[in-house]
């Protein structure tokens, strides 16, 4: 009999996608002996504050940044979803496709304290192996397990090297312009870089 095929799903904005997505991916891969990660694009995020970048640029950026990330596969389907996008209609979706599938849901640390806020949570933690990937220096360690207690003893962690890159100020250093002295190569993939520049994304924010 052959074993369950393993499956991870990482979500988010990537609005844009940058080297700790990129390096959260291939750890989650390693890690968890994944034979694919579905990397998902949000589509209509209800919990998001601000307006997200038009998905297909989204969607576009994304299959640049993961096309080097062996087993990484950009699934688009919460973008092709009409209304609200919840995660648990994409793992029942996935169960649908692969039965036979076990999955693993990867999240941030700071997804990991809003999560009973989710849509339907409990029936995720039924369907998946929820792992969390915490920010650098997010939070004690005493607190994290505190969190998994309340939520589930099956909730896993994923072993990474803390890297501080961050969307928000990603998006801040094109909105003001070009500065040399940005690392920008240490926090996008060139061809990321070079597609922002040229559908001049993020220039009208203030």
């Amino acid at each position: 009999m052959n074993p369950a095929k393993r499956i991870g799903l990482f979500g988010g904005s990537f609005d844009p996608p940058h080297r700790a997505h990129i390096a959260l991916a291939q750890h989650a891969i390693a890690q968890f002996g994944l034979q694919e990660l579905r990397i998902i694009p949000t589509g209509d995020a209800w919990h998001k504050s601000r307006p997200l970048t038009p998905s297909p640029h989204r969607l576009a950026m994304t299959r640049l940044a993961f096309a080097e990330v062996a087993h990484a596969v950009v699934d688009p389907r919460e973008i092709d979803r009409s209304g609200p996008t919840y995660s648990i209609d994409t793992l029942l979706e996935l169960m649908a496709e692969v039965p036979d599938a076990s999955l693993f849901l990867f999240i941030g640390a700071d997804q990991a304290h809003a999560f009973k806020t989710w849509h339907r949570w409990q029936d995720i933690l039924a369907l998946a192996t929820v792992v969390v990937a915490e920010r650098p220096q997010s939070e004690p360690r005493g607190e994290a397990s505190q969190w998994h207690n309340a939520v589930s003893p099956d909730v896993q962690r994923l072993d990474m090297p803390s890297l501080k890159v961050s969307a928000t100020e990603i998006r801040a250093h094109f909105a003001q312009g070009a500065d040399p002295t940005a690392p920008m190569s240490a926090w996008l993939p060139a061809a990321v870089q070079h597609y922002i520049e040229k559908h001049s994304l993020y220039q009208s924010i203030r």
